[in-house]
């Protein structure tokens, strides 16, 4: 429970593992057809994942933090999209991906995490915002630094109103 008498909820960030698969699908089917992608269109690059989070019944949310952890050092970028996807009707656009985007990192030799406070508490009230309209938002993570997938634990704990 949250000090002022709040329930808290923490809502897991998701791989999208059917996603990830067809939008990695999209970018072989381009190479192999020796075809251009759409103008505008944001094809996924290899150290990118498609994550998810379901709000379903969970409209009146207010974001308290971010809780992301990197079992060993490196750094993740956590980008969302502002549409309702449906990629096997329409493509990822570039259009689509919101600002700003919340980047977290371990540095070598620590075991805490640090991030961009401003941008990711930013990030995280336009989520509360999105959770009234939404019943699923969808997050692109970018990994670097050596981690990947199976190395990121991480969720957004919000403030049930």
């Amino acid at each position: 429970m949250a000090e002022d008498g709040l329930k808290q909820l923490e809502m897991p960030l998701v791989l999208d593992q059917d996603l990830t698969k067809q939008m990695r699908l999209r970018v072989e089917s381009l190479k192999q057809r020796g075809e251009k992608r759409q103008d505008g269109e944001k094809l996924l690059r290899p150290a990118e994942s498609v994550y998810r989070i379901d709000f379903t019944q969970q409209q009146k949310l207010q974001f308290e933090r971010w809780n992301v952890v990197l079992d060993k050092p490196g750094k993740v970028t956590i980008t969302g999209t502002s549409q309702n996807w449906t990629p096997d009707l329409t493509n990822l656009m570039t259009r689509q991906l919101l600002d700003p985007a919340a980047i977290f990192w371990r540095k070598e030799d620590s075991e805490a995490m640090d991030w961009n406070e401003a941008d990711a508490q930013e990030f995280g009230e336009r989520l509360s915002d999105l959770a009234k309209i939404r019943k699923v938002m969808y997050f692109l993570i970018t990994f670097g630094e050596g981690v990947e997938p199976a190395n990121l634990k991480a969720s957004v704990v919000f403030n049930q109103l």
